[in-house]
């Protein structure tokens, strides 16, 4: 029952996102002529050939721009479900979404057997407070079906000036119904972090996505908690629904709690410039949004607090590299659940004034040198979002689930565990159809009526058992037994300390050098991972 994603398009857009892949920003690099592989001239003489075909025979004149665009997109798409070409809207909003300020409704999507399907809605935006949720599918927009059309034509349907209203018909899965939602579209800005005080002495602060002001804005939410709580005993960093976004914030916000000079993390691809060892250094998290090292100021409880951090199916990339480092250093508990799996490296180059390349160029490793491509962070203490249970978990796609995901070169079983994770999903699907034919009408119609949790408040109860961890309190583990299942499998490198332990050494090795634990260079493909 595996919904295999196809050509997968994590976009702004104007309709939001973050969950695209780990983001750096390049100038094109020119690859020395001698190096370069000789071109199959066999292949380029039948392209031109089809080409010409389509010009003179297709029933209708076609433009050669839009033909040859075309073809680079899908030549570039058929890569992995992170590599794409962008033309000049795809580039103008991937630009504005890494500023945190957009056009459209605030929802990040893909597509799945020919529908719409919605990855995330971005919090405080309109998709958020209409109600939409992860996994939801949208058929119609405006009355006209999704079905046949590209991303980009379903993503200049939903655009549009804000105030301006688009009504979508959307089929929820988790509920078996389907049922129009009008959304008003509006200009979309994210505050990436949000902070306040749990409780006395305890403190919770939310990356809802890395963005160029990230790091500053964390260091200034930090300085603010320190000031209220001066005898500070436990902080929360939650990093659920966070799809991701530039590599340089993620250092940095590792680097805020990490002791100076921590290995963040490593990337390994075919060039000589992915190959790279990222620590929580300036120059490593620098952006041109600052001038000044945001992280110079913060206060030293920081590095040493006792500290959980919350990831769920929709942490991903950025997400995965900040989680994977705390946890790899012992410098935090992960509690949660599995994290996406997107274990690879995006780099946009621009290939014109207005286009560009966004293209997988590296695997990334965490400290201990482990890849996480389609395994995903696995929580030290796996607990559920819901204290009965999170039975629609079996409905939930991560990387592994898409068509051609990359593989994970260090894991030699990958497949098998593969195949042991499907068949323990379609258990888990046949119990939930068996438990939703046994509900009352009254039963369904309070699961239809039930919001999504808004994390950080009252009703989180993740958030509450992260607290209970910080107070010395019991913790209600997950009910899965996927989730139990992969926790206690996590790679020995990555074995759970107390909460309060000091920080490890950092791994050896200067910048541009892999540590020890790291495949060397050549060892693994150049592949990409969120």
């Amino acid at each position: 029952m595996r919904k295999n994603l196809k050509n997968i398009g994590l976009i702004a857009a104007g309709l939001a996102t973050g969950a695209f892949a780990t983001l750096q920003l390049s100038a094109s690099a020119q690859q020395p002529a001698s190096a370069a592989a000789p071109l199959p001239l066999d292949q380029l003489r039948l392209f031109a050939e089809v080409f010409g075909q389509i010009k003179h025979e297709y029933v209708e004149p076609v433009d050669d721009k839009k033909l040859l665009t075309a073809a680079i997109k899908g030549m570039v798409s058929s890569l992995d479900p992170h590599s794409s070409y962008l033309d000049k809207t795809d580039y103008e909003e991937l630009q504005e979404q890494t500023k945190g300020r957009f056009a459209g409704l605030g929802i990040e999507i893909s597509s799945e057997d020919g529908l719409i399907k919605v990855i995330s809605p971005i919090e405080d935006t309109p998709a958020f407070r209409a109600g939409i949720r992860p996994g939801d599918l949208i058929t119609r927009i405006n009355d006209k079906p999704v079905r046949g059309m590209t991303l980009d034509q379903a993503v200049k349907q939903m655009r549009g000036e804000p105030g301006t209203k688009v009504t979508l018909t959307i089929f929820r899965k988790t509920d078996d119904r389907t049922f129009p939602l009008t959304v008003t579209r509006a200009i979309i800005k994210v505050q990436s972090v949000k902070a306040k005080i749990l409780a006395p002495g305890f403190a919770y602060v939310r990356v809802t996505s890395f963005q160029e002001r990230t790091t500053p804005d964390l260091a200034a939410k930090l300085q603010d908690i320190a000031r209220q709580e001066p005898n500070l005993k436990g902080l929360i960093l939650d990093l659920r629904n966070n799809g991701g976004g530039l590599l340089q914030s993620a250092v940095g916000v590792a680097g805020a709690f990490l002791p100076p000079n921590s290995v963040v993390v490593s990337t390994n691809g075919q060039i000589p410039d992915s190959k790279q060892v990222y620590r929580d250094t300036y120059d490593n998290y620098r952006l041109q949004s600052f001038d000044n090292d945001p992280l110079k100021d913060i206060p030293a409880i920081f590095k040493t607090v006792p500290m959980v951090v919350l990831t769920n199916a929709y942490s991903a990339s950025a997400s995965e590299i900040v989680a994977g480092a705390l946890q790899d250093q012992h410098r935090a508990l992960i509690l949660g659940k599995t994290t996406f799996g997107k274990g690879s490296v995006q780099t946009v180059r621009p290939m014109t004034a207005d286009t560009a390349l966004r293209l997988t160029t590296a695997y990334y490793y965490t400290p201990s040198g482990r890849s996480i491509q389609n395994k995903g962070i696995r929580p030290d203490i796996p607990v559920d979002q819901y204290a009965e249970g999170d039975p629609d978990d079996a409905l939930v796609t991560r990387e592994v689930d898409y068509s051609n995901h990359l593989a994970n070169t260090q894991d030699p079983n990958e497949k098998k565990e593969a195949e042991q994770r499907e068949q323990e999903r379609m258990d888990q699907l046949r119990q939930l159809e068996e438990q939703n034919d046994k509900k009352t009408p009254e039963q369904r119609q309070k699961d239809r009526e039930r919001k999504p949790v808004e994390f950080g408040s009252n009703d989180d109860f993740m958030m509450q058992q992260a607290l209970d961890k910080l107070e010395g309190k019991p913790v209600q583990e997950s009910k899965s037994l996927t989730e139990r299942r992969l926790a206690q499998n996590k790679p020995a490198t990555s074995a759970s300390a107390p909460v309060a332990v000091k920080p490890t050494q950092p791994v050896p090795g200067g910048s541009g050098t892999a540590p020890a634990a790291v495949p060397a260079p050549g060892s693994a493909p150049a592949t990409q991972g969120k």
